[in-house]
Order: structure tokens, then C-alpha cells, then sequence
């Protein structure tokens, strides 16, 4: 689950990690009446109001409406209301938004951290999360901060610091020294650098995170060490214990169709292809997308309908793939382990009913325990849903329906 800036940042606050600190507002006034109330308290009249949307690359998208960028800065009070009303309600495109962009729904109105003082500030990057590879959650950093981490390693990888922190132990003081070390920090910023590190990581273990990514970490020009930006990912399997968290989640910022996946307990994610797929077991998921491409078609979908597929399950399947208009047929692919196949031809059959009228053809591919029996209740059903016995079969039906 991705929750906004705004909420990441409170999190790590109550952790004793420091932050740019800021305040969230939905509406123009809202905004105003809350950078008066950070000037009041802060060194600078400088306002930062930065768009609250859960993707990166904010700084430099724009909105489409007026051209302003997502994060823009106010030099006074009087820039506030002209800057907020440009971003708030907007559709704000960034490389990960892709051109369809999303909704500016709130502000986090926040305080000038780059005031100047006897030290240059510095820009620093700090992620934490998990290496399934070797078991263990790795710390990343580097001197690199502000830009794409990505580019960053792509391009000079000996500049990012990773440090992996065994489970059965937990951090360890000389693992946090190291990295402070190895940006080359020294004095009082070495020492916050140290409590920061100690800080973040407790707070990732203790909210079941499985990322954390701080860009930029910021040197301030008196050795103090900021979140400026935090992005914070929890794992959805741990979100039955962190009911807080769970509560911080935006709807609105996520496909319709998935929430209504999520709630039938189905593993759902959009593509942009026309055939529709509903699979028992991810692995088979990813051979059956592989073999609708190689049919000449281009899956619509990802769609995990479990180990246990029922009745309701495929007809809440079915409901979620039809609210595609790309999709000219929909390949449902199911091998019968756990779960017997004539059991899931009669949901099959039973969904259809249930449904009504269904424009696209359904190519059903059942292999396992009672396959027989289930391909024989496909084909005496007298629906428009064709039974077949391989994957090459169900490619060459795929190809034939596509060509008409």
C-alpha cells in the first residue's frame, strides 16, 4: 500500500525522524491560512507548496490546466493563493503518470529548509528495503540526492552504499557508522546522520514497510540532517496489524477495477491489451500472458483468482475484466490442483447466467483433477464458451477470434 508525502512524513515524525515539517490543505484558503502559519513560525517568509499525489517526479511534471509544475515555490505570503489555485484541482502529468496524469487533491504546504547559514546545504539519498534475493533488508545511499537514483546507478553505480541488515540481529551501530561515514559527513552532521539512520530503520521494522525511500535527505546549512521528500510503501500482508496505516489509503488515487478486486480477494492489475485472463496461481498467470502475445494478442490483464476458485470468485472475475471495452475475448485458464475442475465449469457456467448477456467470446483451458468432466459441462452448456485441452489450443482459438 503507497499512502501520500504528507502522511509518510507524520509517520516517520513520530518515529524521532526529522522532516521538512508542513501542513496539508485541500482548498486555496486552506493553503494560505497554513502558510501563515508556518511563517509565523519558521526563519523564512519562502513557502513550499508541493502536490500530494502518489507518484514521483513531481518537481518537474506539470499541470496540464496552467503549465505549473507540481512542487513550486512562493517567495512571500502574497505568491501563496495565486500558486496553490494553479496546482489544487489539476491534472498533474509526471514521467510516472504517464499522459492521463492524475488529480491534485491536496497541498502539503511546507517550510524553507535550504535558508542559508555557515554551511553549503547538501542533498543526500536514503532507501531502505527488502532484498528478496538474500532475505534481508538493505539500506541504500548516497551522495547522489534530488535526482533519479535510478539514473544513479544505471550510470555510476560505485556511487551508492549498501549496507544489509541480517533479521536475526537487527541493525547494528558499526553498519550505521559506516554508511554516515561513507558519505562523508563529519562533526555534528556525522552525529544526526547516525540518529537519522537509527530512526528511519525503526520505523520501517515497525510499520511492516517495504520501502522507504528519502530523496532528497538533506544537509542543512547548520548540520542538521531533514526528510524533505518520503516515500513510504507498507506491505499489504501485514496490513491486518497496522489498522492505523491501513486507514491513511486514497482510493481515490487507485484503479476502480482493482479496489473491487481487492474486495473479492483477487489479485488484479490493468494492462493495456484485448485479451482478458483469469488464472489460478501467478506463475500461471505469467505463461498464459505469454501465450496470448505469442497468439498475436496483448493481455488486458493480471488476474490471480487464487488456489480456491469458486463460483463467485469467476463471476467476480468476469464482472471486472467486461468493464474493459478493450477486451475481444477472454482466455480463462485454471489447473485443477486444490481445486476440482468441474467445480470451477459449473462457476463458470453459473457466472455466465448470473451475468447475463456477454459480448466477448470465453475460451476455457482446464487441465487436472476432473478435467473431463469439466470440459464436457462447457460444452453441453450451450453458452458461447469453448472448452480446450492445451495452451496451444486456447492460442489458436485466441488467434482465430482476433483475426474475425
Amino acid at each position: 500500500m503507497n499512502i501520500h508525502e504528507y502522511q509518510a512524513k507524520e509517520i516517520l515524525k513520530s518515529f524521532g525522524v526529522k522532516i521538512q515539517n508542513g501542513l496539508v490543505a485541500s482548498t486555496t484558503k486552506e493553503a494560505l491560512d497554513n502558510a501563515k502559519m508556518i511563517v509565523n513560525i519558521n526563519r523564512s517568509n519562502i513557502i513550499v507548496l508541493i502536490a500530494q499525489i502518489l507518484a514521483g517526479g513531481r518537481g518537474k511534471g506539470q499541470i496540464k490546466e496552467t503549465g505549473s509544475n507540481g512542487v513550486v515555490i512562493a517567495k512571500n505570503i502574497d505568491e501563496v493563493e495565486e500558486k496553490a489555485k494553479n496546482i489544487l484541482g489539476g491534472t498533474l502529468v509526471t514521467h510516472q503518470t504517464g499522459n492521463e496524469g492524475k488529480k491534485v487533491n491536496k497541498l502539503l504546504i511546507a517550510e524553507d529548509v535550504y535558508y542559508p547559514g555557515s554551511n553549503e546545504p547538501k542533498e543526500y539519498y536514503l532507501g531502505i528495503l527488502l532484498d528478496r534475493a538474500k532475505g534481508k533488508n538493505v539500506i541504500m545511499a548516497s551522495t547522489e540526492g534530488g535526482v533519479e537514483i535510478e539514473k544513479v546507478a544505471e550510470e555510476t553505480p560505485d556511487k551508492i552504499i549498501k549496507e544489509w541488515v541480517d533479521p536475526k540481529i537487527g541493525l547494528q551501530g558499526f553498519q550505521v557508522r559506516k554508511i554516515a561515514f561513507a558519505l562523508g559527513l563529519e562533526g555534528n552532521a556525522l552525529k544526526e546522520m547516525i540518529k537519522f539512520i537509527y530512526s528511519l530503520y525503526n520505523a520501517y521494522d515497525k510499520i511492516d514497510a517495504s520501502l522507504f525511500e528519502i530523496n532528497p535527505l538533506l544537509k542543512t546549512s547548520d548540520d542538521q540532517i531533514l526528510a524533505v521528500d518520503a516515500k513510504v510503501n507498507i506491505d499489504d500482508n501485514a496490513l491486518f496489524r497496522q489498522k492505523d496505516i491501513e486507514k491513511l489509503r486514497d482510493l481515490s488515487e487507485e484503479d476502480p477495477a482493482e479496489i473491487e478486486a481487492n474486495k473479492s480477494n483477487l489479485s488484479y492489475v490493468k494492462l493495456d491489451g484485448n485479451v482478458g485472463c483469469m488464472v489460478n496461481g501467478a506463475g500461471l498467470a505469467m505463461a498464459t500472458m505469454d501465450i496470448i502475445k505469442l497468439s498475436g494478442g496483448d493481455p488486458a490483464n493480471f488476474l490471480d483468482v487464487g488456489g480456491t476458485a469458486s463460483a463467485e470468485t469467476v463471476e467476480a472475475g468476469f464482472r471486472i475484466i467486461l468493464k474493459d471495452s478493450n477486451v475481444k475475448a477472454i482466455l480463462l485458464n485454471i489447473f485443477g490442483g486444490i481445486v476440482r475442475c468441474d467445480r470451477v465449469a459449473n462457476g463458470v457456467v453459473q457466472a455466465y447466467k448470473n451475468i447475463g448477456e456477454i459480448n466477448v467470446p470465453i475460451i476455457v483451458r482446464l487441465q487436472g483433477t476432473n478435467s473431463k468432466e469439466g470440459a464436457k459441462i462447457i460444452d453441453k452448456s450451450g453458452l458461447e464458451v469453448f472448452s480446450t485441452n492445451t495452451l496451444q489450443e486456447a492460442a489458436d482459438k485466441i488467434n482465430e477470434i482476433l483475426k474475425n
